[in-house]
């Protein structure tokens, strides 16, 4: 009797569908829904154009409270970032209406405020940046550079096999790594409970290669080095041993008390005036100046359980947790695609 509650839990799952997830539905109801079924509860596609200007682009990110957008453009005239061609077209005649060139993240507009030649006590030169197309800044960071798409009958495995691989977190069809990660944690399957109480380090989710910057890095080399690496955050730790050239560059966190997180999705707190003034000051002075309240870093151990790790990264809203040991030294990190990675692993 278990054995059949078991396999029919398994069959439910592996037939949930991406649609199924941004869906709001009830798990219960979930196998019964077909794609054309499911219209009315879709979050509509936030985008810009490729004429939109950085400033406005900053506004749609901060109004919808997201962090990257996908760019539209006429049909003919582009090629997408990394080659791809998807094209959205008239339900009604099946002409092509649009063509999506790429994705701007809000590393991208960082690392474009932040580079070149700049001149920080400049208001002009902050004015002039901003004032540029959003298309010749997509494509400088690895995330928009891949474009996908999801089919509305996909299944949650094959959804968790595409958002596994990192670099499409933000956008495939308004599905992203966290609204997979709420539904996992808000619908309660018997076949996920072993996997979920199974600890990161055992599930193999902790990623050991962890580079950080010092409480001394500036704004600026901070989102040149993050930009060059092709992260969207670090850990800021205490590294007083440190060579002076190392406060201009990523280190090795580990085994560093972490004191804080330098963020690209910060600047949504911030309006163009505090940007153009709080740029010169270190990543650690910025992180306080954009929180209103003081912010926790959200970390755990390696004996943490994957229920534990997913919960915090949904009730929290981040995109990482810190992995330290019993003295708040850092060990590595588990970020949304290591807790999907490897959640998918186990279920195979």
């Amino acid at each position: 009797m278990q054995q059949e509650k078991s396999k029919e839990d398994h069959s439910r799952l592996i037939n949930i569908t991406a649609k199924d997830l941004t869906a709001g539905n009830d798990p219960s109801r979930l196998i019964n829904i077909t794609a054309k079924d499911l219209t009315a509860g879709n979050r509509r596609l936030v985008e810009v154009p490729y004429t939109a200007t950085l400033s406005h682009a900053m506004n749609t990110l901060v109004a919808n409270s997201i962090s990257s957008l996908p760019v539209a453009a006429p049909p003919g005239h582009w090629i997408g970032a990394g080659g791809s061609m998807i094209m959205e077209s008239d339900k009604q005649t099946g002409a092509v209406r649009k063509h999506y060139i790429g994705i701007l993240t809000m590393l991208d507009i960082l690392a474009h405020i932040a580079g070149g030649e700049h001149n920080l006590s400049d208001p002009t030169d902050l004015d002039r940046k901003m004032g540029s197309q959003v298309s010749s800044i997509i494509g400088h960071c690895l995330e928009g550079l891949s474009l996908w798409t999801l089919n509305p009958s996909t299944t949650l495995l094959e959804c968790m096999e595409v958002l596994a691989k990192g670099y499409i977190e933000r956008w495939c069809q308004m599905l992203t790594q966290m609204d997979l990660l709420r539904f996992l944690r808000d619908h309660h399957f018997d076949d996920l409970k072993d996997v979920l109480s199974r600890s990161i380090s055992d599930l193999r989710a902790v990623n050991e290669s962890v580079y950080a910057v010092t409480a001394s890095t500036s704004v600026s080399s901070a989102i040149k080095s993050m930009k060059a690496a092709l992260l969207n955050a670090v850990p800021i730790v205490h590294a007083p041993d440190v060579a002076e050239e190392d406060h201009l560059q990523l280190i090795n966190g580990r085994h560093r008390k972490v004191i804080g997180t330098f963020s690209a999705t910060d600047i949504k707190a911030c309006r163009l005036p505090e940007l153009q003034a709080w740029l010169p000051l270190s990543a650690l002075e910025f992180t306080e100046k954009v929180t209103v309240n003081e912010r926790e870093t959200v970390s755990c151990t390696e004996e943490a359980t994957m229920e534990e790790a997913v919960e915090k990264v949904v009730t929290r809203g981040v995109h990482r947790v810190w992995v330290v040991n019993h003295q708040g030294m850092l060990k590595g990190v588990v970020s949304l695609t290591d807790i999907i990675r490897s959640i998918r692993a186990a279920l195979s």
